[in-house]
């Protein structure tokens, strides 16, 4: 089969469009054909093996996993020995994440715990934008936030892939949703159910007199301090992610002001998780979220669609194409 591989760290001219062996499915694992996949943020982070800190996890030295890859969407191609809620035929979708990852290929043998039968009314495409951005939000805002109806949130950097589920999922928990982005994403993040949308090119956001329940620092910048200053007395902040700074101040500087001012800052780590794919999927039928695609690349021009997702400007979910429909 063929599969994208990355045998060393560094940039995407490192990956290579391979021929190897299509695995097989072992006792509790499903053997899925893939027909879409797509990138997030994780991915970087395999290929570049920064910040260093993660190689801990992903390999000291080289990419533990060497085909990288988290969220799919395909057809049941075999089931192992032990496997109850798949059968060949199924069209699934799910994060491999913390299965080996592997989704850049033409198959993958995985745990059947890190899938869910793809909501019908979704393309392959679209299933496989869902999965890891989609829990992202849900676990930042549910799990992290503690979200409440009525509760006012701010999505700094809302027009990407975790940020555009983050605004759906928040209007379905019954929050007020103000979303942050740059001019050109205004309108979209509006149709998508923002309240209030918030220009940070022309508008600066430390100036502003709102205040918020909940903060999720998705994408660009700002210092924990500014943050601090817009949360309501009893406020949360959760870090999803954004520029290494940012992260090191949820880190070293976040439990510091926890302390001292009775908010709470923190980051979060994203889980893969199947209930979660499942509540997910539950909001997709019920026309309460959808995913945004923003580009699509064949498998073959994988590097590019690294690139593409590094830029940092993508209005939505960058997505592999494996196999046509």
């Amino acid at each position: 089969m063929k599969a994208i591989v990355s045998n060393k760290y560094g940039t995407p001219e490192t990956l290579t469009f391979s021929e190897i062996s299509r695995p097989l499915p072992k006792e509790g694992q499903v053997l899925v054909k893939i027909y879409a996949a797509s990138l997030n943020y994780g991915n970087l982070v395999l290929l570049s093996g920064k910040p260093f800190l993660a190689r801990f996890a992903f390999g000291l030295f080289k990419p533990k996993y060497q085909i990288p890859g988290g969220d799919i969407a395909g057809v049941v191609e075999a089931v192992g020995n032990g496997v109850t809620q798949f059968k060949p035929g199924d069209e699934v979708f799910g994060d491999l994440s913390q299965s080996s990852w592997g989704g850049f290929a033409e198959y993958a043998a995985v745990p059947e715990k890190a899938l869910a039968i793809k909501p019908e009314k979704l393309s392959f495409a679209e299933a496989a934008a869902v999965p890891m951005a989609g829990t992202t939000a849900l676990q930042a805002l549910r799990n992290n936030g503690k979200v409440l109806p009525g509760q006012k949130v701010l999505i700094y950097g809302a027009s990407g892939g975790v940020g555009t589920f983050a605004i759906q999922i928040a209007k379905a928990l019954g929050a007020e949703v103000t979303g942050v982005c740059s001019t050109r994403n205004l309108e979209k993040i509006k149709s998508l159910g923002a309240d209030y949308a918030i220009d940070y090119v022309e508008e600066d956001i430390t100036k502003n007199s709102q205040k918020y329940d909940l903060i999720l620092a998705v994408n660009g910048y700002q210092t924990i301090h500014a943050y601090k200053q817009l949360l309501t007395e009893k406020g949360r902040y959760v870090m999803v992610g954004g520029k290494g700074k940012q992260m090191r101040d949820a880190m070293l500087l976040g439990p510091f002001l926890s302390l001292s001012s009775g908010k709470k800052f923190g980051n979060m780590l994203q889980r893969a998780n199947q209930s979660d794919l499942h509540f997910l999927k539950n909001l997709i039928e019920q026309n309460k979220l959808k995913p945004l695609i923003d580009k699509e690349f064949l498998i073959s021009e994988a590097a590019e669609a690294y690139r593409y997702l590094q830029e940092g400007h993508a209005q939505g979910k960058v997505i592999i194409k494996v196999a046509d429909d």
